[in-house]
């Protein structure tokens, strides 16, 4: 799913993708468990409908055992009251909490 959205994207950030692959990242595949969970998140309205790849994202992340998911979409994922719907939906279901940052929080830069 990331490679299909990563395709038309510049090849600035085509590479990065590359590299992350390439670095070993885990491609997690599109389960039915992980479909199942991201309907549960559209069915608890903590994603709307027209965003199901966003609620398919998290879902697969928590079903593949992720426990860390950073994202720049601060309208439909990262945001306090959507996480704790996100971890309630998943606790509901059975999974265990991810924690969802921005690539701010998790990157730091060092003053030369």
């Amino acid at each position: 799913m990331v490679a299909a959205e990563i395709e038309p994207a510049p090849e600035a950030i085509q590479a990065i993708y590359r590299e992350v692959v390439s670095l070993g990242a885990e491609i997690l595949p599109i389960s039915s468990e992980g479909e199942a969970l991201a309907r549960a998140y559209l069915e608890h309205g903590i994603v709307p409908e027209r965003f199901v790849a966003d609620a398919l994202h998290i879902a697969v992340a928590t079903v593949g055992g992720a426990d860390l998911w950073v994202s720049w979409n601060f309208k439909h994922i990262v945001r306090f009251d959507r996480i704790r719907m996100f971890n309630a939906a998943n606790r509901e279901s059975g999974y265990k909490e991810i924690e969802i940052y921005s690539p701010r929080e998790v990157t730091s830069h060092e003053e030369g």
